[in-house]
């Protein structure tokens, strides 16, 4: 024990992580969002991204390459289409939301087939993020992705202002912050490729400036950033637009009003809800946005905050060290329990999201270092 922490818990919980996530990826690159929950067996772009963030963090670079080079081929197996897409938004074309990319595939690249929210636009942000992070810290080229990364910004440079499903799949017809912060971020990641033309460039990079000036402008109305332009609630999303998304830096003012609304509204005693109205499962408490929560105040510098989050995380894992997508100890809404257990069965357990951001949080703080996880750390 290290200040109240179970340092061999985490380790243990860390290895279990990184199991969890390996024994999920399929072969050609994708991670199953959840292999006990029928409607997430299926990868996402957003979720994605964070886990293989999480693996190449950990050093585990061929698993972290193999999603991207996953996502590389879904996009450009989609070239005509986004080309069609893009041409059509330049000449002032409505396009129906059903029309767009999906946000939902099956591990070897398809639609699902099923109806699903499926215009989100983060994801698209979100893996060139996670690729241009990763190829950073490791020394990599983008050259094998490099297709496919283009494609996606080209994307999402056309279309970053139109209404899409946030993060939670929800309010469609809203332009939602924590969706606004990804594309910045992958947007901002893509202007700084040499591999890219200059103007291409130069075009990704005045798009990135105009989102962030964008949220920041309607921001001010509240003094922190809302759940959705022009709205007055908080979400706890919001935490990535500071770390990693840099939407806003960790320490501007801005952020630290948003990271002070979402705490004094969203959080319990280390756990954080989504957002007030939140009935999915009567609205449990997330790990992965106590993850978020954690990265932000270790990065700020609350050290013990954010090991009280790692530790609350660490609470929520089942005997076999595996982690849920939320919990329902304590949900916003008791009346909708049921329902979603009648509709879906038991949240979804072990869920890959919440593996990689409690992986993160603990290489953040140290609980664990790059590689040194491994068969005497595991649980049992």
């Amino acid at each position: 024990m290290t200040g109240g922490v179970d340092v061999g818990r985490v380790r243990a919980i860390a290895a279990r992580s990184i199991d969890v996530i390996a024994t999920n990826q399929h072969a050609g690159g994708a991670y199953v969002a959840s292999p006990n929950f029928p409607v997430y067996r299926f990868s996402w772009l957003r979720d994605g991204a964070f886990i293989a963030d999480a693996m190449s963090r950990a050093g585990r670079i061929a698993s972290a390459e193999a999603f991207f080079g996953w996502c590389s081929k879904v996009v450009c197996d989609r070239h005509d289409r986004i080309e069609s897409l893009v041409a059509r938004c330049r000449a002032g074309e409505t396009i129906a939301a059903a029309e767009f990319l999906h946000t939902r595939f099956t591990v070897t690249g398809e639609e699902s087939g099923e109806e699903w929210t499926d215009f989100q636009l983060d994801g698209y942000g979100a893996w060139l993020w996670a690729l241009d992070a990763h190829q950073r810290r490791h020394g990599r080229i983008i050259a094998p992705f490099l297709a496919g990364a283009t494609l996606s910004a080209r994307y999402i440079a056309a279309f970053w202002d139109h209404p899409s499903y946030d993060w939670w799949e929800e309010h469609q017809y809203e332009r939602h912050s924590s969706t606004l912060a990804a594309l910045y971020a992958g947007l901002s990641a893509a202007s700084s490729w040499e591999a890219v033309a200059g103007g291409e460039r130069e075009a990704f990079a005045a798009t990135a400036s105009t989102i962030r000036d964008t949220v920041r402008a309607d921001a001010r109305r509240l003094g922190h950033l809302p759940k959705w332009l022009g709205g007055d609630n908080v979400d706890g999303s919001l935490l990535a637009a500071g770390v990693p998304f840099g939407l806003v830096a960790p320490d501007d003012p801005l952020m630290t009003a948003t990271v002070e609304a979402v705490e004094a509204a969203l959080v319990v005693d280390g756990g954080v809800y989504r957002y007030l109205e939140d009935t999915y499962y009567g609205g449990g408490q997330w790990l992965l946005l106590a993850a978020f929560l954690g990265w932000h105040l270790a990065t700020i510098g609350r050290t013990d905050d954010a090991w009280t989050e790692l530790t609350w995380i660490a609470r929520q894992a089942t005997a076999d060290g595996d982690l849920p997508e939320q919990v329902l100890e304590r949900v916003l809404a008791p009346d909708r329990v049921d329902e979603w257990i009648g509709r879906w069965g038991p949240v979804a357990t072990p869920l890959l999201w919440s593996h990689a951001m409690f992986l993160t949080l603990a290489l953040e703080l140290g609980a664990v270092r790059p590689g040194d996880v491994g068969p005497s750390d595991r649980l049992g």
